[in-house]
């Protein structure tokens, strides 16, 4: 009988571990993870978006990324790193005022946030909440929201994001942010597609929608994806990807 207490108190305990929910950390750390773990940190990533080109380089805590495009000045080279931003035109530094500095600054970083989405989570000045589960077109998602601390959380520190991850994959397959504009907040959604690895990492391409009304929440832009309600507002997509 000892033997058998003993067996049904190992069951219940362990039924009960399996019980408890996973933490918004929990669940952004198994995305990172899935999306490409520690390569992020050592990495050279090449990329075409639009009309553009992107290059990142990160060695720890290091990091460089940039932006190459064909002007009607010549050559405009956009480089932001550790120590700031600057901007070559022809490949000699050319000063611009501080205003621009922080547009084009902005700009850059954007990019390369949404290029490499996953990697920023685990960022100091990121917060990380969960939201409970939901399901869009019959999958469970784990619903996590991420706001930013002013400090260290850049310019655009009062952007609040969305991530609907996959509970059985962990993959980030929907994300949704509002972000502040001259006239208000606006908010965005985007649906991931055309997922592929490159040497380890995960890259996709987005449907990006917006709602036309106006007092749509961020929250419900799940609901209103599923009913049909957004509109496809442009295709996120890039090019000719380069990891090393």
């Amino acid at each position: 009988m000892r033997i058998i207490y003993i067996l049904f108190i190992l069951v219940t305990l362990t039924s009960c571990k399996k019980e408890i929910p996973l933490s918004a950390q929990d669940i952004v750390d198994k995305t990172i993870e899935v999306s490409g773990g520690d390569k992020y940190l050592n990495a050279e990533i090449d990329f075409d978006f639009r009309d553009k080109h992107y290059r990142s380089v990160r060695e720890g805590g290091k990091f460089q990324y940039e932006r190459q495009f064909q002007d009607s000045i010549g050559i405009i080279k956009d480089v932001l790193n550790n120590d700031g931003f600057q901007r070559f035109v022809n490949d000699t530094l050319t000063k611009i005022p501080d205003s621009m500095a922080v547009k084009y600054t902005s700009s850059v970083n954007s990019v390369h946030y949404f290029a490499l989405l996953h990697y920023g989570l685990n960022d100091a000045a990121v917060n990380k909440s969960s939201l409970g589960e939901v399901a869009i077109k019959d999958k469970l998602y784990y619903k996590i929201k991420v706001t930013f601390s002013q400090e260290g959380g850049g310019e655009d520190y009062e952007d609040v994001f969305i991530y609907w991850i996959e509970a059985e994959t962990f993959k980030a397959d929907y994300i949704a942010y509002s972000y502040i504009e001259d006239d208000g907040v606006g908010i965005r959604f985007r649906e991931a597609y055309n997922e592929r690895f490159i040497n380890g990492l995960r890259f996709v391409d987005y449907n990006n929608y917006k709602s036309e009304d106006a007092t749509m929440d961020l929250l419900g832009l799940d609901k209103a994806f599923e009913s049909g309600s957004l509109e496809l507002l442009s295709k996120i997509e890039l090019e000719n990807i380069e990891v090393n």
